[in-house]
């Protein structure tokens, strides 16, 4: 059986890859990801407000330092010995490249076009294979248009490829008003993949204490079905790679993002609940049913159903919308 795929340039054994997650801060964790068939690595994201609050923070010190108060400026950390976020990021990175022999792809999260961007051109040094940027944005001021979140985007980006040569791809939002024409901008100002979709974490409110907390719920792979959607949609429609992430949790959600046109599909919730040796039970349940339906390879099976090659190209619009809701059975009736 020929699992092989490719994925932002990259030939990968097989299209299972461990999406960024805290499981990539742990070298063990890793190995044991590659040993249970990881084709690749989404490592944890660096955040923006991290290395600007460290910036920030730098910046104070020596100006304190600056000052010119011997005695006090004593107290003061030496400047050389502090170890920022980015330090911590890049040694990893580093050790993983080291003790991997899988593709580690580094994973950027802002959603500013500022200069923490650059930052990007050390993690080239250290020897990503590619970036992933996160645009993690919510849209909340009523005034900003469709067009100047697009606009983001489309700038980060531009900046991204100011610093580094290497494939860039990135994790979009369902949120788009026309998701189909984003992906095709972005692959027009050069974008070599899309990660859809970003999975947003939603506060809640403590009816007691009448403050907003946060709780962090895992993926079911009923959420998978919105990526499988668009996937299909776009596959033949665009030349850059697809990603599918959120909610797929065994073979049968992985085999249904193939089918409709992914080149990968991500892992996440599944890995943090069931542990690292899930990935090899994912591959061989997509094994067993490739020989079922006597498939030879990835290759053959991939986008075999999107919406360009399927039979009622119709159920990935509205049609599916009114047969479902027509078709729906009424308690008691």
């Amino acid at each position: 059986m020929d699992l092989r795929t490719r994925y932002l340039g990259l030939e990968l054994k097989n299209p299972l890859v461990p999406s960024s997650s805290p499981l990539s801060r742990d070298l063990d964790t890793a190995r044991r990801l590659e040993d249970a068939g990881a084709a690749a690595l989404v490592m944890y994201s660096l955040f923006e407000e991290e290395v600007n609050a460290e910036s920030a923070t730098l910046d104070q010190l020596e100006h304190y330092q600056d000052l010119g108060h011997g005695e006090a400026s004593s107290f003061l950390p030496a400047m050389g010995d502090y170890r920022t976020c980015l330090d911590t990021y890049l040694e990893q990175l580093t050790a993983l490249k080291a003790a991997l022999d899988i593709p580690v792809i580094a994973s950027l999260n802002g959603v500013s076009p500022s200069g923490w961007i650059e930052n990007a051109r050390e993690l080239e040094a250290a020897g990503a294979d590619a970036l992933e940027l996160n645009v993690y944005y919510i849209a909340a001021h009523i005034e900003e248009t469709a067009a100047d979140v697009e606009a983001r985007y489309l700038q980060l980006l531009s900046q991204l490829q100011e610093q580094v040569i290497l494939p860039i791809t990135l994790k979009l939002s369902p949120q788009f008003s026309s998701v189909g024409n984003m992906v095709r901008m972005l692959e027009n100002n050069g974008a070599d993949g899309v990660v859809l979709f970003n999975r947003f974490y939603q506060p809640s409110i403590d009816l007691d204490t009448l403050e907003v907390t946060r709780d962090l719920h895992l993926s079911s792979p009923a959420e998978s079905l919105l990526a499988m959607r668009w996937i299909a949609i776009l596959r033949g429609r665009v030349n850059l790679s697809l990603a599918a992430t959120g909610g797929v949790h065994s073979g049968a959600d992985a085999l249904r993002m193939l089918l409709a046109g992914a080149d990968v599909t991500y892992l996440c919730s599944t890995l943090l609940k069931n542990g690292p040796q899930h990935l090899e039970k994912i591959l061989v349940e997509m094994e067993t049913w490739m020989e079922a339906k006597e498939y030879d390879s990835v290759e053959q099976l991939k986008g075999s159903v999107s919406q360009k090659n399927s039979p009622n190209p119709a159920a990935f619009e509205r049609a599916n919308y009114v047969d479902i809701l027509n078709s729906y059975p009424v308690p008691g009736a």
